[in-house]
């Protein structure tokens, strides 16, 4: 069975742009694929702790307190979703240029040396390869091309992220100029339609 992992991230619930594509894309997807496990993780309206002094050996070294030892349990799964997956679909509003810090919360659990990554003498190595990701951006301004692009720290961000991890099959589907009422409707319609084409095909899995 095709596993697919769909991460949300947006502090609007359903008002969301992103959510809303992420959901038309898992409509289209399920029609087409029925026999398709989708697993959702909403770190937007159930936000993952921020790693703080009382946790982060959990993640990053060998947890020793409770919390530490909280921390590593919840690391150990959102890994074992990510792991799990042949499809990521991570539904990313820009938020001051970037990510959710909800979203960079996922990430920095689910990076972990060793586990997803290591380190070799020829340079870092990603451990989860032979995936495919989907990432769904939501916009108020352009910033995939034009002069606003230099400003845009979310798509960079994620792409190394993912990359780091092994992941750069990626296919980008951008909701821009959202903040523009002539042009917002084109532009998630744009989205909704690339979307239905991809979860409408054949699925771009790992074999």
């Amino acid at each position: 069975m095709n596993n697919v992992l769909i991460v949300t991230s947006s502090a609007q619930a359903g008002e969301s742009v992103s959510t809303r594509l992420a959901d038309d894309f898992a409509s289209a997807l399920l029609a087409r694929h029925p026999g398709a496990k989708i697993v959702r993780r909403d770190v937007g309206t159930e936000p993952i702790p921020h790693l703080t002094p009382a946790t982060v050996a959990g993640v990053r070294a060998e947890p020793r307190t409770e919390a530490e030892q909280e921390a590593r349990a919840l690391s150990d799964r959102l890994i074992a979703e990510l792991q799990a997956a042949d499809l990521i679909v991570i539904a990313s509003p820009m938020y001051n240029f970037g990510m959710s810090s909800t979203l960079k919360t996922w990430f920095d659990h689910v990076l972990r040396a060793r586990v997803t990554f290591r380190y070799t003498e020829t340079g870092p190595e990603g451990l989860l390869k032979d995936k495919k990701a989907i990432v769904i951006e939501s916009r108020g301004g352009l910033y995939s091309e034009g002069p606003a692009g230099v400003m845009d720290t979310q798509e960079p961000h994620i792409r190394t992220l993912l990359g780091f991890m092994g992941i750069d099959d990626v296919e980008w589907v951008r909701a821009e100029r959202l903040g523009f009422p002539d042009a917002a409707e084109a532009s998630i319609g744009q989205a909704a339609a690339r979307l239905r084409s991809l979860g409408g095909g054949e699925l771009p899995l790992a074999a």
